[in-house]
């Protein structure tokens, strides 16, 4: 899950980009409108973490400005304001959903889930191939019956394996999905993560390098 953290105070931005990458998602943070405006432009994210009262462009023009190009990005908009004005506002403008601060973080962390299901094809909650299963809800893995131990990364691009049914994921695809704009698109790191992958998921072999091409669910 790729997903744009919009927010000025970058102390808090830090503190919940760094939950949202341990809760297994890709971020990028963007610290005013302008920079938003730019990061969107650029990334197709599935959510857009917007706090409304942002310096540069105001929040509201970046939701309109979503809405208008008729982005597929899902909008959870945070604001200050609690009152259901606010709130009635905010979705007026387009956002998909509206969080008051101060908010619980396993509250953000659910609420962004929910929304990126409505971005993208919908997955079933527990995704099965083989003697594999991998529960999104729990953040859980199994083979043949036995938990598998794998770290966000890993287990984010299993699910992207899962999820395209056999299809080829190109390393390109991966790194787009399942790493933040920090990572050197030169690095290994999907060779890396692939090969830690592959060593916890044990035999028989479970998925496939396609040459030239990238990686897939056999």
């Amino acid at each position: 899950m790729r997903v744009l953290l919009v927010e000025d105070h970058a102390k808090l931005a830090m503190t919940v980009a760094t939950g949202l990458r341990e809760a297994g998602m890709a971020v990028d943070v963007a610290y005013d409108g302008h920079d938003a405006l730019v990061h969107i432009a650029r990334v197709d994210y599935d959510v857009v973490v917007l706090d409304r009262d942002i310096p540069g462009v105001h929040g509201d023009e970046v939701c309109r400005t979503l809405v208008v190009e008729g982005s597929e990005s899902r909008v959870l908009m945070l604001t200050a304001a609690g009152a259901v004005a606010d709130r009635v506002q905010g979705l007026g403008l387009g956002a998909d959903d509206y969080l008051p601060k101060p908010f619980e973080f396993s509250e953000l962390v659910a609420r962004i889930r929910v929304l990126s299901r409505r971005s993208r094809p919908s997955l079933p909650p527990t995704l099965i191939h083989r003697d594999l299963r991998l529960d999104s809800a729990h953040h859980l893995v199994t083979r043949a019956g036995h938990p598998v131990a794998l770290s966000p990364k890993e287990f984010a691009v299993l699910e992207l394996l899962l999820s395209a049914q056999g299809a080829v994921v190109s390393a390109e695809q991966i790194l787009e999905r399942a790493w933040d704009e920090a990572v050197d698109p030169f690095s290994q790191a999907v060779k890396t993560t692939m090969s830690r992958l592959r060593a916890k998921l044990g035999p028989p072999p479970i998925i496939e390098t396609v040459a030239k091409s990238g990686y897939r669910i056999i």
